[in-house]
């Protein structure tokens, strides 16, 4: 009897690969890339489950062409905005996602972004690599303080806490917004509850932990940014079209906030042309939760999914859950 066929549509560690192939006959994709839509559709042709990438769209069309014996999409990833859920539940799709396992590494790579913006960090790294250093000033790269700054959390779950949490540290106060309030979190790190508006006047550090759905698209636009201090830091962990681009490139080259620092984009891997030439904003490329364990946890979790409905049970981590009583 063959057994059931599993793409991998990205290199992952080789102890999750050696899972999946004790029990399955796995495709890898051996490019350092994405595939594209064309080349998706034809590797998934065939495939009894398929663990995802973020890059991965997959859509209606991607599921035909995997065909109806397709029982399992399991994504790399804590989010999902690359599924389309409706397409998959009236296909009778299971889809599954990572959640948990990345809160503390993107939680400190959320307060490595607001130290390294406040102290213009990169900044200055360039310019000591570009020979520029004459001799130390008082008045040299003069950056932000954090301790005792307020911070403002947009979003309260996991990652929100967990970055509260280190940020309490730093003697910081912390503000929050969320669909409601959460007393037993304001307890522990002295949180206040506030609207948004509020958030964004009284709030030296932003950092943004809202999913994407229709309603936080560009959460942060022009107008929210000039509601912010001109001191302001703002920093995304989250997704990328939660902030709108353009806006942020335009108030941070008129000085309306101090600075930025995103580790996600709206159209990744693209990035806004006017950011790139900006000192006042760091870049990095979709790399939060980049930590061996942290990515080694996360494979075992898509793993011991796909395992689970390949073998008629319900997996751990479903994101349409509606699918399973179909």
């Amino acid at each position: 009897m063959s057994k059931p066929k599993v793409l991998v549509t990205r290199m992952i560690q080789q102890e999750n690969i050696d899972r999946l192939r004790e029990r399955f006959d796995v495709e890898i994709n051996p490019d350092d890339r994405a595939y594209t839509k064309d080349e998706l559709k034809q590797k998934v042709a065939g495939k009894d489950a398929v663990l995802s990438m973020l890059t991965d769209t997959i859509d209606g069309e991607v599921l035909d062409a995997a065909g109806p014996q397709c029982k399992i999409v399991a994504n790399f990833a804590v989010g999902y905005n690359n599924f389309d859920v409706a397409a998959a539940t009236q296909r009778g799709v299971i889809l599954t996602n990572t959640p948990g396992v990345l809160d503390d590494a993107t939680a400190t790579h959320t307060i490595t972004l607001m130290l390294s913006m406040a102290r213009r960090i990169v900044e200055a790294d360039k310019f000591v690599r570009a020979g520029k250093w004459g001799s130390w000033a008082p008045l040299f790269f003069m950056g932000l303080d954090v301790d005792g700054r307020t911070l403002g959390l947009a979003g309260a779950g996991r990652i929100g806490k967990n970055v509260a949490r280190k940020a309490a540290a730093f003697g910081m106060k912390i503000l929050y917004t969320d669909v409601k309030p959460d007393p037993d979190f304001e307890k522990s790190v002295g949180a206040r509850f506030v609207d948004k508006a509020t958030l964004l006047a009284e709030s030296d550090y932003v950092t943004l932990h809202v999913p994407l759905m229709p309603e936080t698209r560009h959460w942060i636009g022009e107008k929210e940014l000039a509601a912010m201090k001109p001191t302001a830091v703002l920093i995304n962990a989250a997704r990328g079209p939660v902030v709108d681009e353009k806006a942020l490139a335009r108030a941070l080259k008129d000085k309306v906030i101090w600075g930025a620092a995103l580790d996600v984009f709206e159209n990744e891997p693209a990035v806004e042309p006017e950011l790139l030439g900006l000192d006042n904003v760091i870049l990095v490329p979709h790399i939060a939760s980049a930590t061996p364990e942290t990515r080694m946890n996360m494979g075992r979790i898509a793993v011991a999914n796909i395992v689970k409905v390949l073998s008629g049970e319900a997996p751990d981590t479903c994101v349409n859950p509606a699918v399973l009583n179909k």
